[in-house]
């Protein structure tokens, strides 16, 4: 149902959480366009979490089946369908996108336009490439939601490098003998996780002190610390050039300065293999977009520039998801496109409320936290207090026969901070925290005061919380606060 020819009522650049709110508009009878350059459904269902996800539960099986002789069962593996597996996952992951694109199709309501779109001014996309080429579409409202794509760094040779990023290694038909990763957070960590369980040996070139720089110190540390068990890990350098000859690649990395005291003290190191995969953070489609056309700002780094409310710097466009650049996770794209649904058809404008914003990485082991890091609470110079408990001291965790922590920071007055996680069902645990933080009093009580299932791994989180906390900061002299409630079985 068009207004008059190429005009809407919305038009919506990309298909991700974008659709969100496109249906939104729809069920309240407006016309809307969608742009979409490549599947439908985003990064996320196409080249990201969902694709990731479910092979990373088959490693999650497969660790399962080579730990059984921890617990006396002695079981071994005669065969693995790799090839099988991938094809399953992205068959799975087809069939969504083509079930999305049937939809908007067969939609009254909605019309799809396919192939890159560029700005021609404010309200106005042309279709430049693609089914739809030479098409234009404006909108009395228009919403960017086109995403990011994989970054790849300044590397001396790389072009001339048949490299990977993470959307042509999620389709490998076979583990690489060697896999170099180039990259050190949760996407790097996600995939030598994958290729590692399934038979490759990995080498991670990362240029800060630890892989997933953005978690907790102490989080980070202990996981990079696990994964150097498992794989040659290379963290404080910054690869600077690749080459490959007869089916080998090589990678020259040096000491980066910042992860260093002296870098002068440690030697270039040269990391071969045979496949290398790029997975050094994303960066956002922004100039694919023309936005010079349009009254839209970037920040520095090339996002979109939004006000709390999420509307851009040119009037009646708006911006969510990745491209934004504020949490480069699915489920804050999802948060994100409530707001804008709510801003756009209600007559009060609502802030996006980036409370208690958990992220998770689905790695072995698995890793999530919630709120602020003890570094970020350093660098404040603020007064805190904090404490860990371990995994291994609930009668759950020692059945399990795992290691890992659950590590909190708090206020003095009980406030909670941050909470941090490593280990197991790291992501599952975490969410009662987010709850507290989110949706009760945001204190300790909140977690203190509810009974929790024994003996259920969450008694894990229940106890962190439970017990004696360390004073922290400015002020402090590493006196206790609080009650000591351990107790084992």
């Amino acid at each position: 149902m068009k207004m008059h020819g190429d005009a809407f009522d919305l038009l919506v650049i990309g298909s991700g959480s974008g659709l969100d709110v496109a249906s939104a508009a729809a069920r309240r009878g407006q016309s809307v366009a969608v742009v979409e350059k490549g599947p439908l459904g985003g990064t996320c269902l196409n080249r990201g979490c969902i694709p990731s996800k479910k092979l990373l539960y088959h490693a999650e099986v497969m660790e399962t089946v080579e730990r059984a002789d921890e617990f006396g069962i002695h079981a071994d593996v005669t065969d693995v369908d790799f090839a099988d597996i991938i094809r399953e996952v992205n068959a799975d992951v087809s069939e969504s996108a083509e079930s999305i694109h049937h939809g908007l199709r067969t939609s009254s309501q909605h019309t799809l336009l396919e192939g890159e779109g560029r700005f021609v001014d404010d309200r106005t996309v042309e279709i430049v490439d693609g089914p739809d080429a030479g098409k234009r579409a404006s909108g009395n409202t228009v919403l960017i939601a086109a995403g990011t794509r994989p970054a790849i760094p300044p590397i001396d040779g790389v072009e001339e490098v048949d490299y990977l990023t993470s959307t042509e290694a999620l389709q490998l038909e076979a583990p690489p003998d060697h896999l170099v990763v180039v990259g050190g957070g949760y996407i790097a960590a996600e995939l030598a996780h994958f290729f590692g369980t399934f038979g490759s040996d990995v080498s991670i070139v990362g240029r800060r002190p630890h892989l997933l720089p953005q978690a907790d110190e102490e989080v980070a540390t202990a996981f990079t610390e696990r994964y150097a068990d498992r794989f040659d890990v290379y963290t404080g350098y910054e690869a600077v050039s690749a080459s490959e000859s007869n089916g080998e690649v090589a990678v020259e990395a040096r000491p980066y300065p910042p992860a260093w005291p002296d870098p002068s003290e440690h030697e270039d190191v040269t990391v071969t293999g045979d496949t290398l995969l790029i997975a050094a953070g994303r960066r956002p489609n922004t100039d694919l977009l023309n936005l010079e056309a349009t009254g839209v700002e970037t920040d520095e780094r090339g996002f979109v520039a939004t006000d709390k409310y999420l509307r851009t710097t040119a009037e009646g466009i708006w911006a969510l998801g990745d491209i934004v650049g504020e949490y480069l996770l699915k489920h804050n794209a999802n948060h994100e496109a409530g707001t804008v649904v709510r801003n756009l058809f209600s007559d009060d404008l609502e802030p996006v409320d980036y409370t208690a914003m958990p992220f998770a990485v689905f790695g072995s082991p698995e890793v999530a936290g919630v709120g602020v890091t003890e570094q970020e609470l350093q660098a404040d110079g603020r007064e805190y207090a904090t404490r860990t408990y371990r995994y291994e001291d609930t009668a759950r965790g020692s059945a399990m026969k795992v290691e890992g922590f659950v590590k909190v920071l708090i206020e003095p007055n009980g406030e909670i901070l941050g909470c941090h996680i490593l280990g197991p069902e790291a992501s599952n645990l975490l969410e009662e925290v987010v709850v507290a933080m989110k949706a009760g009093t945001g204190t300790v009580w909140d977690i203190r005061e509810s009974v929790h299932v024994h003996p259920a791994l969450s008694e894990v989180v229940d106890r962190a919380f439970a017990g004696q906390f360390v004073r922290r900061g400015p002020e402090a002299h590493d006196h206790h606060h609080g009650h000591d409630h351990d107790h084992h079985d």
